[in-house]
This record gives structure tokens, sequence and C-alpha cells, in this order.
């Protein structure tokens, strides 16, 4: 039976919104993406914290990483990514569920080009507010993520 919907600390993602698994790990589109591309991948397994993935878990997040991420810089017709990790609440994780975000990146997407880490802040805190409040999702609609999830399935891996 296939999976409904993917745990993402106390959330759930609808599996239209996930556009690769493996027996570890997932990855999904991203309610309100910084740049277009912006993706997360995270373990199955609920785990808050870096420290807590077992060895396994941290290849297998960081490998679907390293190659999701040179394809969505293609697709994209990016000339950078941004990895991001932030571990812990005061590294501002709101959602308590380990998850890489990828980011294609364009020059000039952002003046300064660190204001993009300030920004992944802002939209987390607006994530884990509208995934707690807002059960309709009104950012993005499910119907517009499951449509860029698929064109993702078309391409990778």
């Amino acid at each position: 039976m296939a999976v409904e919907y993917y745990d993402f600390g106390p959330h759930k993602i609808h599996h239209s919104s996930v556009f690769h698994t493996t027996d570890i790990s997932f990855a999904f589109v991203n309610l309100r993406p910084a740049v277009q591309g912006h993706v997360l991948v995270c373990p199955k397994r609920k785990v808050k914290r870096v420290a807590d993935l077992t060895d396994v878990e941290t290849i297998d997040l960081w490998r679907i990483a390293k190659k999701l991420g040179r394809q969505l810089e293609s697709f994209h017709k990016a000339s950078s990514l941004t990895f991001c990790i932030q571990d812990g609440p005061q590294a501002g994780q709101t959602v308590p569920h380990v998850h890489i975000h990828i980011l294609p990146r364009k020059s000039g997407d952002y003046e300064n080009n660190d204001d993009i880490y300030d920004d992944i802040n802002e939209k987390e805190k607006e994530l884990h507010q509208a995934l707690a409040v807002d059960n309709e999702r009104k950012d993005r609609s499910i119907e517009v993520m499951a449509i860029e999830a698929d064109e993702y399935r078309k391409f990778l891996f």
C-alpha cells in the first residue's frame, strides 16, 4: 500500500509533494520556497538533531542532497547551490525533524548573498505556523506543489 502522508516532525506531508524516497529518506517540495526549486530532504525516522542520525541516515541524506542538488541546479539553470541545516531551535529550526534545505542559486537572486539565511529562517517560521494552523495551505496549494513534484520525478534519479 502506498503511503498517503509522510511525517515531518509533528506535521504530515501529502505524498503528492514527495518526489523521491528511499527506504531511509524522502525529498519534497517546499510549501514556502525562498527561491525557485527550494526543496527539503529528511529522514523517514523522526530525528530532531543531526547528532541523533545514524551513520546510514547521514550517508543517505547527503547522497540524495548531492545528487538532487546537481539535478535541480541544471533543471533551474542555476549556477550554484545553498545547502542548509538548522540544527536545533537556537539555529532557527522550527520543525523538530532533521532536514536539509537545497536551494538552486542564480546570480543576483539576493542583493546580499547571506540574506538567504534570514529568508530561510523566516520561511521556516511561516512553514511551521502554516502547518500547525492553516490546513488550507494558502501560500502554495497542494495541487501546485504536486505539479512541481511531478516535474522533478520526471528527471530526477
